[in-house]
């Protein structure tokens, strides 16, 4: 059984001394058998130090990591039941493929028979059969990332942990890969910790996601949670492409000013005050005209294709608004009318970042 408990984790560089420096600040949290996690975040936030103290690469300084419902803190990651995919594929050149992904197992003495079925197994979920014969240099940068997963999958763990494993391929290969790993999860039903800082990855691989911010965790729930209810105004900053807009202002009953801009709201603030109002670039009504609607000026567009993303100003805050590419283009200096539906907008306390319900 895979099943994670993460009981108040703490990591301390240093612990005890003047140059002591705290990077992972109690993250709780419990991840069911089978389940596919991914720890979000931007660089120097924690997410790979949490996933190396899952793995047993890291010490912890406080807390408690269960796997299975046993206490690992002190077990060597050998015996901790887990397999690790990392960024740098880490395959030995002078192998075969069979022979990188069956090394583990040599060195672990099963026997013969049972590498070989493991292997070709391995090597039929990844499409790697025919591949086996040939030396790391003769592979696409995405076949030997599907080597170094399949010399995971062999092992046959109670926990898969990946760490950023696609950031070394291009964007086509991350789709194709992205893919074939959601494939082997639905295969496997294996308990998977995936640490990326791509949103992309997060949103698209996730069924549950752990948002990190300077070793805390601001949000864990599902991607469709986090992305149309974003807990603290980092979260609704950093979950979407563009990001969320943020607005700081002061509220009372339905107005809002915003760097002394009155703007007319669908319905009354949640308390009078400073607050940080959201919305989303795709929930703005392009176009709508009506004596409420939030009047911006085009300041630059960029065309996508598909869609259109605007960048306009709200006095002197930068406001973005996604279209529909079939839309005429605005052109900039103009001047256009921006309906808001109550909703729609997110709100939240000014001093701790916090939503307000």
């Amino acid at each position: 059984m895979g099943a994670i408990s993460l009981r108040n984790v703490e990591k301390t560089y240093a612990p005890g001394s003047k140059a002591a420096v705290k990077v992972i600040h109690g993250v709780n949290a419990e991840i069911g058998d089978g389940e596919f996690i991914v720890i979000v975040g931007p660089s120097g936030c924690g997410k790979s130090t949490l996933l190396r103290m899952v793995a047993g690469l890291e010490e912890i300084t406080g807390g408690e990591i269960a796997i299975g419902g046993r206490v690992v803190n002190r077990l060597e990651p050998s015996e901790r039941d887990i397999a690790m995919v990392f960024q740098n594929y880490a395959l030995y050149p002078h192998m075969s493929v069979f022979d990188n992904m069956a090394y583990g197992l040599k060195i672990a003495k099963v026997p013969p028979e049972q590498i070989k079925a493991r292997v070709d197994k391995a090597a039929k979920i990844l499409e790697l059969s025919a591949l086996l014969e040939r030396k790391p240099r003769q592979l696409s940068g995405g076949q030997r990332q599907r080597v170094a997963m399949g010399r995971a999958i062999v092992r046959e763990p109670s926990v898969f942990l990946f760490d950023e494993p696609l950031s070394n391929l291009d964007a086509k290969l991350r789709a194709q890969t992205r893919l074939e790993i959601q494939k082997l999860h639905r295969s496997l039903s294996i308990t998977s910790l995936f640490v990326t800082h791509d949103q992309v990855e997060a949103m698209t691989l996730a069924q549950r996601m752990m948002v990190m911010n300077a070793g805390r965790m601001e949000q864990f729930g599902t991607p469709e949670e986090v992305y149309q209810r974003p807990q603290t105004t980092f979260v609704a900053g950093f979950i979407g492409s563009p990001p969320m807009n943020l607005l700081r202002g002061q509220a009372d009953g339905q107005r809002f000013v915003v760097a002394g801009q009155t703007l007319a709201l669908p319905q009354a603030a949640p308390r009078s005050g400073e607050l940080i109002l959201g919305l989303r670039p795709e929930h703005a009504e392009w176009g709508v005209d009506s004596a409420e609607a939030w009047r911006l000026q085009v300041d630059v567009v960029e065309t996508l294709g598909a869609e259109r993303l605007v960048y306009c100003r709200l006095g002197e805050t930068l406001f973005t608004v996604r279209i529909d590419g079939t839309l005429p283009a605005p052109r900039p200096g103009e001047q256009v009318p921006l309906g808001v539906r109550a909703d729609r907008l997110h709100w939240f306390d000014a001093a701790s970042g916090q939503r307000i319900a």
